[in-house]
C-alpha cells in the first residue's frame, strides 16, 4: 500500500497508547538505572489520559496526534512532557491538511517533529537521547521514500532503525538530564527516552501496517 486514510487513524494511536501501558514497568526500570525512575508512569498517565477522553470519539491521525501532544505536554511530569507534546504536534501540523499519508509525507512529518525537537533542546544523535532513536528512523523513511517503496517496504525498515537507534544509546555517555551528572557511569545503560521512542515509532507503525 502507497497511502492510508489521514481519516483512519484512531487505531494508530490506540496502538501507541497500549505500546506505553504495555511497558509502563519497563520504562520505569530502564529510567530507575540511572534517572529517577518516573519516566514509565508520567508517559503512561499522559497516553491514558488520552485514551480516556478520546476512546468513545472519532479523529484522524493528525489530530490524535495534535490531541495526545497538548496532554503530554500540559498534563504529565517530567521533562518528557514538553519534549515528546512538541513532537507530535509538530508532527500533526506538518501533516493536517492531508487526505492520504504516503512514506514520503510521513517522513516530512517525522522531520518535522524531530526539527521542532531540535528547537527546543541541543541533543544530537551521540548524546544518549530520543534523538538517537528519532533521527535514524526519520532518515530510513526519507530513504525508503525516494526508493519507491511501500509502506509495507518502509515501515519495518523504519522499526528496525529506531531498535538500532534505541540499542546504539546503551554504550554511550549521557550529556543532558539528570543521568548526565553520572559521567562515565551512564554508559551500559539504554537511554530511557530513546526507549520509549522506540516503543512509541513501532507501535506507531505496527498501527499503520494494521490498515495495510
Amino acid at each position: 500500500m502507497d497511502a492510508f486514510k489521514n481519516q483512519d487513524g484512531k487505531p494508530i494511536l490506540m496502538k501507541m497508547v497500549k505500546g506505553i501501558q504495555d511497558n509502563k514497568a519497563y520504562l520505569g526500570e530502564v529510567d530507575g538505572l540511572i534517572g529517577d525512575g518516573d519516566h514509565g508512569m508520567n508517559m503512561n498517565k499522559g497516553f491514558t489520559v488520552f485514551e480516556t477522553r478520546f476512546a468513545d470519539k472519532d479523529f484522524s491521525f493528525t489530530e490524535g496526534l495534535d490531541e495526545l501532544g497538548m496532554i503530554l505536554l500540559n498534563e504529565i511530569g517530567g521533562s518528557m512532557g514538553p519534549i515528546y507534546g512538541t513532537i507530535l504536534m509538530d508532527m500533526a501540523e506538518a501533516g493536517e491538511d492531508l487526505e492520504e499519508i504516503t512514506v514520503g509525507d510521513l517522513a516530512k512529518m517525522l522531520e518535522a517533529g524531530l526539527e521542532g525537537l531540535y528547537g527546543i533542546v541541543d541533543a544530537r544523535v551521540g548524546d544518549k537521547t530520543l534523538v538517537d532513536t528519532l533521527a535514524p528512523s526519520v532518515e530510513t523513511l526519507k530513504a525508503a521514500a525516494e526508493a519507491g517503496k511501500s509502506l509495507e517496504e518502509a515501515l519495518p525498515e523504519m522499526k528496525a532503525a529506531a531498535e538500532a537507534g534505541r540499542d546504539s544509546t546503551k554504550d554511550m555517555v549521557a550529556k543532558y538530564g539528570r543521568s548526565s551528572r553520572l559521567g562515565e557511569r551512564s554508559r551500559g545503560v539504554l537511554d530511557a527516552g530513546a526507549t520509549s521512542c522506540c516503543i512509541i515509532l513501532t507501535s506507531m507503525a505496527d498501527g499503520i501496517l494494521g490498515l495495510c
